[in-house]
């Protein structure tokens, strides 16, 4: 018999899990779904601390019954992650006094935290994790860094106080509420408590890498998450994604909101099933290098030119003379701190440093510190650095500069075309991401290019790949609408059958093409 240990996300217990562990047993199955401590005060389902039973009973063995909100109390100041990993490492010994082997744990949102802490604390008993619509968190890594709504956090007094549960249209700041039906977002309503904030600060501390467990991830369609954009990012994103090209992972998509356990229990309970049977869609390593690696060729054959290196930027020169108009590459991301070679050694932006400078430009390249999603405001502060500096170099025109933003990147696009210099003559971008996606809840609402391009904007030269992840294809077709109707200039560059990061990836000749193209039409604009 397969056991589940069922961890629900932010400000609910395990009541969250009803109806999704009664379909687990009637499958043979049986299902434990752990009441945190703090999470279920006051709400009439158990006492205080954690419960865990194969039923969803109580101690007492009563069927548990909803709650209502009055005469909630908040949980002790001292409730932390580390008490919430002690409550599911006891839901795990408990699942092993019953005589059940291995159990498959499964955490939502927040409960991913725990969940990790306590199979890093009894990994013989951990057959397998399952993330359900959850982000992928590290040794030292809060779960505040995870939180889709930080004025929450923000409010958390000192770190003492609960951050407030939400209510009503506010449960949308947490995650898709698409599927919920009234009766759901009431219950939600009614038995949510605050949560402790200690839970949502405190490091997470493991031993070993949760990647080389078996593993599933279950995805939310509606909260923004796919398997195409996890295949994404296994061949284009930082080097530790590729471990989720392992032959323990397995993917499944769910077409709902972020509470599947409420909006689709039985679809879901079908999904955790098949999860335990190791089940679930395999990804694959791509075939060629990405582009964040070091690995793989650019697609022209672009001579050395002299390279000069200050700081974090790199100057390629060109054969002319005279201070000569700029270009700035941009790199995405995130990428991992210990990458080598770093962004501007590796072939796709000594590529275009080159090709920039075969041009008559000087190309201008760098490495900024997008390690995270919650590093766009230090990657913005890298790249004003960088062109403060390229504009101070006496071999550039200072008055004659542009900036080309490529894939994630492009969040950095937002403040330059919202309150552009009169230097910027350009703003380019590849294949970019110009809006935080759903589930991208570390990114301040200040990345958003879809709202801060006017008719004040720069020229703007767009390349879009026909392979382009949908979701970031999304906020390009958000970005155009809103510059068309702002009177925003816009030169499109569409390539077909040409991937995200095709540059390396695609050596077409429609590729070429394109790099070719965009490079003169932000030639054109430096020099007219």
């Amino acid at each position: 018999m397969t056991a589940f240990v069922l961890v629900s996300g932010p400000f609910t217990g395990g009541w969250v899990w009803e109806e999704t562990a009664a379909r687990l047993r009637e499958a043979g199955a049986a299902a434990y779904p752990v009441n945190l401590t703090g999470m279920t005060a006051g709400d009439g389902r158990a006492e205080e601390g954690a419960t865990a039973t194969a039923g969803g009973r109580r101690p007492d063995g009563e069927a548990p019954e909803d709650g209502v909100a009055a005469g909630r109390t908040p949980a002790a100041p001292e409730v932390d992650l580390e008490t919430h990993v002690e409550d599911v490492v006891r839901a795990i010994d408990r699942a092993g006094a019953d005589g059940h082997g291995p159990v498959v744990l499964v955490g939502h949102d927040y409960g991913i935290h725990p969940v990790l802490g306590a199979a890093d604390r009894r990994p013989e008993r951990c057959a397998r994790v399952v993330y359900l619509d959850a982000g992928m968190p590290a040794d030292g890594d809060p779960a505040s860094a995870f939180v889709p709504d930080p004025s929450a956090l923000a409010r958390a007094d000192g770190g003492t106080t609960p951050v407030p549960a939400p209510t009503g249209a506010g449960w949308a700041r947490w995650g898709s509420t698409e599927g919920l039906t009234e009766e759901n977002l009431a219950r939600l309503d009614r038995l949510a408590v605050p949560q402790p904030v200690r839970t949502l600060t405190q490091p997470l501390r493991l031993t070993a890498d949760p990647s080389e467990r078996p593993m599933t991830g279950v995805l939310c369609t509606a909260n923004g998450g796919s398997i195409s954009m996890v295949e994404m990012l296994v061949a284009s994103g930082p080097p530790r994604f590729r471990a989720l090209a392992g032959p323990d992972v397995g993917f499944f998509e769910l077409p709902t909101g972020h509470w599947p356990m409420l909006s689709t229990p039985g679809p879901l309970a079908g999904v955790l099933l098949r999860a335990a049977a190791g089940e679930g869609v395999r990804l694959r390593l791509p075939d060629s290098a990405s582009a964040t690696d070091g690995g793989g060729s650019f697609l022209l054959d672009v001579p050395e030119r002299p390279r000069r290196r200050r700081s974090r930027v790199d100057l390629h020169l060109p054969d002319a003379e005279g201070p000569r108009p700029a270009v700035v590459f941009v790199h995405g991301g995130p990428v991992d701190p210990d990458q080598r070679p770093t962004p501007r050694d590796t072939p796709f932006l000594l590529g275009h440093g080159r090709h920039a400078a075969g041009l008559g430009l000087v190309g201008a390249t760098l490495d900024h510190r997008l390690h995270g999603l919650a590093d766009y405001v230090r990657a913005a502060d890298d790249l004003a650095e960088a062109v403060d500096l390229v504009r101070a170099d006496p071999r550039v025109d200072p008055d004659r500069i542009a900036l080309w933003f490529f894939s994630a990147g492009g969040l950095l696009a937002a403040d330059w075309l919202a309150a552009p210099p009169p230097w910027l003559r350009c703003v380019a971008l590849s294949y970019p991401v110009l809006a935080p996606l759903p589930d991208w809840r570390a990114v301040e609402e200040r990345f958003r290019p879809t709202d801060r391009v006017t008719a004040a904007s720069p020229p703007v030269v767009l390349t879009r790949a026909e392979r382009e992840h949908p979701g970031f294809q999304a906020t390009v077709d958000r970005f155009l609408a809103v510059a068309e109707g702002a009177g925003a200039e816009v030169e499109r560059i569409d390539v077909p059958a040409a991937r995200h990061g095709f540059e390396l990836l695609d050596h077409t000749a429609e590729t070429r093409s394109a790099v070719r193209r965009a490079a003169r039409s932000v030639r054109a604009r430096l020099t007219g």
